[in-house]
């Protein structure tokens, strides 16, 4: 059989999938991979997407920058200079960066008690924080830690996500009636907005629906197209060639025209208490985020990310914010999205959205002076729409009502306390759950499967099998660690008491035990031990090789019995039964 020919637009696609594998500094660099494979014919596309994506995010931008309490150009600033820094280092070919709704409000309710009013503080604290998190990705890669944020669940953030939501519409609600909303936390928030309502501005209302109706249609009939630009440029020229902006509409205003300066932020890490806890957060929702997209835009089209690359590419996009007067940015899939549908084929996409934006700020920024906020408004509450997922939530009730209420408690921690403490209670939450999973394993107790002589299975599960007369046998559905083994020993001790009639063996499989530490080892050992002082003998079967030799080393051959890997469950009855000798 001959070879397959391999062509050139096979080689490109494997290089770019990252499956050919690299070392050295080209792995660090991932441009370094990509461009030695470029197509010309890609060319037109990444420019495409590039000033598609610009599109979309400059209002977009302007959007979050107002949830950050940040003036609008602050958000710019981040798709300006965080997706042309990420494109040097991130591995994904069609991530977006830029300010997304869940950290722009973490960082506008975090910071607004550390600036204490004052507006140049206020941005200070956001461009350390952005620093903070950069400074945390490095170290993160370094040592080798993108698995650790795989220890927050799914079900965690669903209800994070989702209590997110409802806070940062909160916020921006009183803009949509033209009142002056308020109030510290969801709840509050709600009061004080219903207390509003007959102060209604229904010209602004009225604005605010019409923008949000487009918005929502152009979502469902027109993805991936900057829909939001289209409302951005009617609403200000209506606005300005119409009597409606003397009807009380909050207008941004004229914004400084010019790329931002490098400058390091006036505030140290030591002059502002709580930035490193409200970095972290950032720092895991920002992973979170951008990995979950960056992953489900690299199986659309047939390649993997890095998702230890994927931390550099932060901590260099961060890194980037925070030298250039912006704030924390990170991947988001919504953006994302308008930049794969748009055309994308590698990060220089990102490049000509940077360069888009750039020209934007220097010629036309006055252009945006009639802007009304009730427009930014509806563009973040149709955003942040995305964040609540029903139908996951439906299915999770279907199949889990412990892993619903799971959830619950991560949508309530952000209603009650806010979103950086919500974070807090949705890690702390991801790893108790983890803790209590892993001390409580689910200790089988086996029973013969009707019809065959030799295959034993969970007879909790299945009650038409058959208990072995004097004999308990019994499997533990994890390693057996010191922070387990007294609920493994309680376990057993209770059956042996419930079983009826007399004991005279008891058999622990340790199949499904890939690890047994020294505690797991003397447990076991005590476990013979009482059981021989009540006249009844332990076999052990199954074990894995480093389990054996930990329980070898322990003595337990000696005082049990041989437990090599060729002995069975099945083995140990026969022998009990009188039928074989193993």
């Amino acid at each position: 059989m001959s070879p397959t020919p391999v062509t050139d637009a096979s080689r490109s696609v494997t290089s770019l999938a990252g499956e050919v594998p690299v070392a050295g500094w080209r792995a660090a660099f991932p441009p370094a991979q990509w461009l030695a494979a470029y197509q010309t014919k890609w060319l037109a596309n990444d420019a495409i997407a590039g000033v598609t994506l610009a599109a979309y995010g400059i209002p977009v931008s302007l959007a979050y920058a107002s949830l950050a309490g940040l003036p609008p150009q602050y958000g710019i600033y981040c798709y300006l200079v965080g997706g042309l820094f990420y494109a040097l280092f991130g591995s994904s070919r069609q991530l977006a960066i830029g300010p997304t709704s869940a950290i722009s409000m973490l960082v506008g309710v975090t910071v607004a008690g550390m600036a204490q009013g004052d507006p140049g503080r206020w941005a200070s604290i956001a461009a350390l924080t952005a620093l903070c998190i950069a400074v945390m990705c490095v170290l993160a890669w370094l040592f080798r830690l993108s698995s650790l944020v795989n220890f927050i669940s799914e079900t965690i953030l669903l209800g994070f996500k989702a209590g997110a939501a409802l806070t940062i519409a909160m916020t921006q609600l009183p803009k949509l009636f033209g009142v002056q909303g308020g109030g510290h936390g969801f709840f509050e928030s709600v009061v004080t907005l219903a207390g509003q309502l007959p102060d209604t501005n229904f010209a602004v209302l009225a604005f605010g629906l019409a923008a949000l109706a487009v918005l929502l249609l152009g979502e469902k009939f027109l993805p991936g197209r900057p829909v939001a630009l289209f409302v951005v440029v009617i609403s200000i020229l209506v606005l300005s060639m119409t009597p409606l902006g003397q009807l009380g509409f909050k207008i941004v205003g004229a914004l400084p025209q010019g790329l931002p300066d490098f400058k390091l932020p006036d505030l140290r890490v030591q002059d502002v208490d709580g930035v490193i806890p409200l970095a972290f957060a950032c720092l895991l929702l920002a992973y979170v985020e951008s990995v979950s997209a960056a992953r489900a835009l690299a199986q659309a089209r047939g390649y993997e990310i890095d998702p230890r690359q994927e931390l550099l590419g932060l901590g260099a996009a961060n890194l980037a914010a925070g030298f250039f007067q912006a704030y924390p940015v990170a991947g988001g899939l919504s953006q994302s999205s308008v930049n794969d549908k748009a055309g994308a084929k590698t990060p220089l996409a990102l490049v000509f959205a940077s360069v888009t934006i750039g020209l934007c700020l220097l010629y036309l920024t006055g252009l945006l002076y009639n802007l009304p906020n009730v427009v930014l408004a509806a563009i973040v509450l149709v955003a942040v729409k995305g964040l609540v997922n029903i139908g996951e939530l439906r299915h999770l009730w279907r199949v889990s009502r412990f892993e619903f209420g799971v959830s619950m408690v991560a949508f309530a921690g952000v209603l009650l306390l806010g979103i950086l403490k919500g974070v807090i209670v949705a890690v702390l939450v991801s790893m108790l759950l983890l803790i209590r999973r892993a001390a409580h394993p689910h200790v089988a107790f086996l029973g013969r499967i009707p019809g065959s002589q030799r295959v034993y299975s969970d007879i909790e599960r299945n009650a038409d099998n058959e208990a072995v007369p004097g004999a308990l046998l019994f499997r533990v559905e994890a390693s057996l660690l010191y922070f387990n083994v007294e609920h493994v020993r309680d376990a057993v001790w209770q059956r042996i008491r419930t079983t009826p009639g007399p004991l005279s063996l008891v058999v622990c499989d340790l199949s499904t035990s890939p690890t047994v530490d020294l505690a797991g080892a003397r447990m076991l050992a005590k476990l013979h031990q009482e059981l021989k002082a009540a006249g009844v003998r332990l076999r052990l079967v199954a074990a894995h090789a480093a389990a054996r030799d930990i329980l070898r080393a322990e003595g337990l051959e000696e005082s049990i019995g041989y437990f090599g890997r060729r002995i069975t469950v099945a083995d140990v009855i026969d022998e009990f039964q009188g039928r074989a000798s193993p």
